[in-house]
């Protein structure tokens, strides 16, 4: 039987830990020869092909300006052992701080965008602008996945997923149900 819950009225403006819709990642970026990362975990897939991601940046980040002036970023995708790097980049600004040499991250050229990659990261996506017609009023970039470079081991990786008031969750079990599904929907 399925379980039935008692629920109680919520504050709207933290429904976001139930809500968030996947890993914590790490934006980097360049724009004169500049590099940032920026921790982010608002983000959603909004297309399949051509692959494009929605992401909020905050008009007042660093990598706001970044990335609009430079029209392109890599979405970085760390595991659960970079926890204390993202909470210490999410936690600092690249306008005072180198924060590939302040986390000892390494920075690698990318093959279709200037913005490096990072390394150490599970998989790296170069991207580009595709829409930036909702930056003026909501900072909501639309983003082409133009490249995507993953690690060939472990399949499902260990990622991080910011539930609010600084509590992540890990994820974990996979449950796989493919057969229930309709070959177009997989």
């Amino acid at each position: 039987m399925k379980r039935i819950y008692k629920k109680t009225d919520f504050p709207v403006d933290q429904i976001r830990r139930f809500l968030e819709p996947g890993p914590i990642v790490l934006v980097s970026s360049r724009w004169k020869n500049k590099t940032n990362i920026m921790t982010m975990g608002w983000h959603t897939v909004m297309e399949f092909s051509p692959s494009l991601v929605g992401c909020i940046i905050a008009g007042s980040n660093h990598s706001y300006k970044m990335i609009e002036k430079s029209r392109e970023c890599v979405i970085n995708i760390p595991t659960v052992d970079f926890i204390d790097e993202v909470i210490g980049i999410g936690n600092s600004s690249g306008a005072q701080v180198d924060k590939f040499k302040k986390f000892k991250l390494t920075a690698e050229e990318a093959q279709l965008v200037r913005a490096p990659l990072i390394k150490e990261c599970y998989a790296n996506f170069e991207c580009r602008i595709a829409d930036a017609h909702l930056l003026p009023k909501y900072n909501f970039f639309i983003f082409e996945v133009i490249k995507a470079h993953v690690a060939v081991y472990p399949k499902y990786p260990q990622t991080v997923h910011y539930r609010g008031e600084g509590v992540f969750m890990v994820s974990g079990k996979q449950i796989a149900f493919p057969k229930k599904f309709k070959p177009q929907n997989l």
